[in-house]
């Protein structure tokens, strides 16, 4: 077990974003409280050919959800890699976690803060082994479909051109497309995403659960950091900016249910919380500030694309969890600082 190496004392109220920025870009910037591995440096040298998709699931608050979804992943057949962090959950999310033992969870990781949904994204995309297929599972999603890994290779494999492969939300939620263009061959298809307009609201794959090829993360690097517009950032950037399509997935359904009672979780035995004060569900929405972040710091994503189109960066991102990356292509350290400070300062 890693113990944490910085972060543990941080006054996350007082902190300039100098200051912030000389800890998240010093040696020790990862904000690790707790890292659980499973596996040797000798697994990792096995054959590209037989290494099973990594799984990225993240977790904030919401015990609830995150048992039934995570147990429902974990109820499977299929083979796969399962990577799980936790974003300082105030709730007994962690206590859960530590409970788990099926063999394809590889690694289990607590931040001493939460520093936003694309910190930790990137930080399990390092992880990801060389020509590894990298899917990324958001905690309020519940897979239906079984076999749904096999859904997704099929795809790829069928259209060589594809590089991401998403679903459209679902319950709660209202279906929605937008403009899409059917693309099929022999028994396999998918929908492919017409325009991925910049600026264009829902013009993207959403990000509830993606897969993407490892070709394309060659090509793209991680989700930006410097703009934090997650998903929607994403798909413009791969289909204008890079040689593959994006599309969304016809045969795997979802539930996005948003709220369990404390009689129906399975976390009830566990959970320390005084239900007559708050729930694990009022913490999340409490601790919730992706709309207001979007508000305040959205400029940076049309921006991003302004500084793409007049050719002074790359369709690569670089990301602060990678020093190569860093000093290899371009990165606006002050717009990253000032995304991560603002979850710093509002999320914890």
């Amino acid at each position: 077990m890693k113990q944490s190496f910085i972060g543990n004392n941080i006054n996350r109220f007082t902190e300039t974003v100098k200051d912030i920025r000389g800890k998240l870009f010093s040696k020790n910037n990862d904000y690790i409280e707790c890292y659980e591995a499973t596996e040797s440096a000798e697994v990792k040298k096995m054959d590209v050919a037989k290494i099973p998709p990594f799984i990225n699931f993240v977790t904030f608050n919401r015990m609830g959800l995150t048992i039934k979804n995570l147990n429902n992943i974990l109820d499977s057949d299929e083979d796969f890699e399962l990577h799980i962090i936790d974003c300082n959950s105030k709730d007994n999310t962690w206590d859960y976690i530590q409970s788990l033992t099926d063999k394809r969870i590889k690694s289990k990781t607590r931040f001493t803060l939460n520093l936003g949904p694309i910190y930790p994204l990137n930080y399990s995309l390092t992880k990801r082994k060389p020509g590894q297929y990298f899917i990324t599972v958001d905690s309020d999603t519940f897979i239906k479909t079984k076999n749904w890994i096999a859904c997704f290779m099929e795809v790829f494999d069928a259209f060589p051109d594809v590089g991401l492969l998403g679903v459209s939300r679902d319950k709660p939620y209202p279906r929605y497309l937008p403009p899409v263009i059917a693309r099929e061959k022999g028994n396999s298809n998918y929908l492919q995403l017409k325009n991925a307009t910049v600026g264009v609201d829902l013009d993207f794959i959403p990000g509830q659960l993606q897969c993407l090829r490892p070709e394309l993360i060659e090509q793209i690097g991680y989700w930006s950091e410097e703009n934090g517009y997650g998903d929607a950032e994403l798909s413009p950037r791969i289909v204008h900016y890079t040689n593959y399509k994006v599309g969304y997935l016809t045969t795997v359904e979802i539930d996005m249910t948003q709220y369990i009672g404390c009689n129906l979780c399975l976390g009830r035995d566990i959970c320390k919380l005084s239900k007559s004060v708050s729930s694990c569900f009022s913490l999340c929405r409490a601790s919730n500030f992706n709309e207001s972040f979007v508000r305040k710091h959205g400029w940076k994503y049309l921006e991003t694309f302004k500084e793409l189109e007049e050719g002074k960066r790359t369709a690569y991102c670089a990301s602060v969890h990678d020093p190569e990356s860093l000093k290899n292509h371009y990165y606006n350290q002050i717009w990253a600082s000032e995304n991560f400070d603002y979850y710093i300062k509002n999320s914890n």
